[in-house]
């Protein structure tokens, strides 16, 4: 006799597990059961059919895969949530008695992290067991670093203490400190909702959102408790990637820390980096160095080269020397994943580092104005070369010169009305170059004066842009996202409109000039007779006669110009021709063809593509419609961008003829 099966011991209902049979199994509470999901990476699944899962009457909307709750049983922090909910129980078992002293000696016992910020527990195994590479942490590091930069900046409350604010400041300056160092910024990006960075580490791109250094308002309808259990996660993964990245450069971590250039708001310049690769201040020089050394095998080929050299040996000899030093230069070359058949896939290939850039502004010294954003612009340029950085010392400690006249300084970024050039002050014993500081409007002779986005712009683009497209006041060129890869056919506002729009779009424009010209000029002739009207208030009774005799004339030239019209269209009707018509302008009669011959072309494309579609099968016909709906959307909004830059270029065209 076969065995009987009873509901819910095999199939789908055995593979699932609700959120409080879960619960009841590990023995723990629901924040801590959230606690637990979050660090091991275990999530809410969705079976095929909850009608199938449910064991009960009333539909459950939770579940988890039963194999991952068997797994959280052998959790060590298992033991550590149980022995915290056992110490609360004798505490609250003291006060029920009204043993305070007991309850104090409980209490001093217990991790408090609100008040300490240090936890009884510690989350480096669940780091390693889910990273079991470095490649696989720094390939999760754009929420990582997303997070921990939003909490830095974040005011502390009573959910979010200030040593966890403390903490996520120090590990974000000390990975900032990496980039700086190993030159890996590659791109930024200006955008409402922040400051975008992205960074090349060992290879892999990483991407991540930095807000603004305004006051952050703290909202009630978030929930501080979920983010600080990441919070809480992400702090243990990036104090092990900065340990691994600054031990990779030859690099002591953590760096030494100055608390009082902290409280100055010294930021970067609170800490002081130490190791090999930072001996005599070289620090960029030694770096490659240390991360490119000989290999012995190409280095015994060298010796032999010059060996052969010293020689006078033949040419041939040199050939090789050059081969073999082309071989050095590959050696170190990534490498590169071919598709295993013709037509595969294609493989996403390794990025070489961020160096190739990293001295952009290594020659420059900068100085900040007090209105421009320091902090981002402090990095940016740190990362790319520059060791002279200069601002007010309103903005805190840490600067090249706080001095404002410093003949060092060759570019000044600010971010106020035009600077105008001060005039030589008569009768005024003080030197102005003695004083640190210039009054309101002056510039000082020699430097380069450019808005911040300058910055932005010229390490996007790789090279320096041009100061004067920059200058204080001038109208700025529109800031471009790196990250938008440009599309065949898309819009492209780097591109001249008339090299991207379609033949209708052109078609249109020309004939919408030619509208807003016309009314342009019949504008224009009613403001003449108005100034005119304006002009002769004095002599009006004259005026008047003149005006009547003028249009009574008008009015004769009218009625003999319908007379001759009428008595051409009876003279035509009476000999059977047929009236001639009027001269047309050669260009707008050609335009007028080419109209037509588009809209002829157009009605026949679409003709050709309708019978082309009849002879698909109806699967493949709803496959191809819904193409075409994607590209048609596609292409109206490009065509509205052109749109409105076109209306843009026709004003600032009226207003630079104005």
């Amino acid at each position: 006799m076969a065995r009987i099966k009873r509901r819910g011991d095999s199939g789908a209902s055995k593979n699932y597990v609700t959120r409080n049979q879960a619960i009841r199994k590990l023995q723990i509470s629901l924040p801590d059961f959230r606690k637990l999901c979050i660090w091991k990476g275990i999530y809410p699944r969705e079976p095929r059919s909850k009608k199938k899962v449910s064991k009960s009457s009333t539909a459950s909307t939770t579940f988890y895969y039963h194999k991952d709750i068997q797994y959280l049983l052998h959790e060590p922090l298992l033991q550590k949530f149980r022995d915290t909910k056992a110490l609360e129980k004798k505490i609250s078992k003291a006060l029920g008695r009204g043993d305070v002293k007991d309850a104090a000696r409980l209490d001093s016992n217990a991790a408090r992290p609100e008040k300490t910020g240090k936890p009884n527990y510690t989350l480096d195994h669940v780091v390693r067991e889910r990273y079991p590479t470095f490649v696989d942490a720094l390939r999760d590091l754009d929420d990582c670093l997303s997070m921990l930069f939003l909490f830095a900046n974040l005011p502390s409350t009573s959910t979010v203490p200030a040593k966890m604010i403390a903490r996520c400041e120090r590990l974000c300056l000390e990975f900032q400190h990496y980039l700086i160092v190993s030159r890996s910024l590659t791109k930024s990006f200006l955008s409402i909702k922040g400051i975008y960075y992205q960074a090349n580490i060992q290879g892999e791109e990483v991407l991540w959102l930095v807000p603004y250094k305004f006051t952050q308002r703290v909202v009630g309808d978030v929930d501080f408790r979920i983010m600080g259990t990441f919070i809480e996660f992400y702090m243990t993964l990036l104090g092990f990637i900065n340990f691994r990245l600054y031990t990779s450069i030859g690099l002591k971590y953590p760096p030494k820390f100055d608390l009082v250039k902290d409280e100055n708001a010294a930021e970067l310049g609170a800490f002081t980096l130490e190791g090999k690769t930072l001996v005599g201040g070289e620090e960029q020089k030694t770096l490659e160095d240390v991360a490119h050394r000989p290999d012995p095998k190409v280095q015994a080929a060298v010796n032999k080269v010059v060996k052969s050299l010293t020689n006078g040996e033949a040419n041939g000899k040199e050939t090789e020397a050059a081969t073999e030093e082309e071989e050095q230069d590959n050696s170190g070359a990534l490498d590169k994943f071919e598709p295993a058949a013709p037509g595969g896939d294609v493989l996403l290939q390794p990025a070489a580092g961020g160096s190739g850039q990293g001295a952009l502004f290594s020659n420059f010294t900068f100085y900040l104005s007090r209105e421009t954003p320091r902090q981002p612009l402090e990095f940016i340029l740190k990362a790319f070369g520059c060791k002279r950085v200069g601002w007010d010392a309103t903005l805190g400690d840490g600067a090249f010169t706080s001095n404002e006249l410093d003949p060092s300084i060759t570019h000044h970024i600010v971010d106020r009305p035009v600077v105008q050039a001060a005039a030589a002050e008569e009768g005024d014993g003080e030197d102005n170059q003695t004083s640190q500081k210039l009054t309101q409007n002056q510039r000082v002779p020699g430097r380069i004066y450019v808005q911040p986005q300058w910055v932005w712009d010229s390490v996007n683009d790789g090279e320096l842009k041009e100061p004067h497209m920059y200058a204080p006041g001038a109208s700025l060129p529109p800031h471009l996202s790196p990250f938008v890869k440009n599309v065949q056919g898309a819009y492209d506002p780097t591109v001249p409109l008339e090299e991207q729009e379609p033949e209708n779009e052109a078609l249109e424009a020309d004939s919408d000039e030619e509208v807003d010209d016309a009314d342009a000029d019949e504008t224009a002739e009613g403001m003449d007779i108005a100034d005119e009207d304006d002009d002769e208030d004095e002599d009006a009774e004259d005026d008047e006669d003149d005006e009547s005799v003028d249009e009574d004339n008008d009015e004769e030239g009218e009625d003999d110009d319908e007379t001759a019209q009428r008595q051409q269209e009876l003279e035509a009707e009476m000999t059977g021709n047929s009236v001639k018509s009027k001269k047309v302008n050669a260009k707008t009669k050609a335009k007028e063809d080419a109209r037509k011959a588009y809209s002829k072309k157009s009605k026949e494309e679409a003709e050709d593509l309708e019978r082309a579609k009849g002879m698909l099968s109806k699967k493949k016909r709803k496959l191809f419609e819904q193409m075409q709906y994607t590209n048609n959307k596609k292409s109206a909004a490009d065509e509205k961008l052109r749109a409105k830059r076109r209306r843009l270029e026709k004003e600032k065209a009226k207003k630079a003829s104005a």
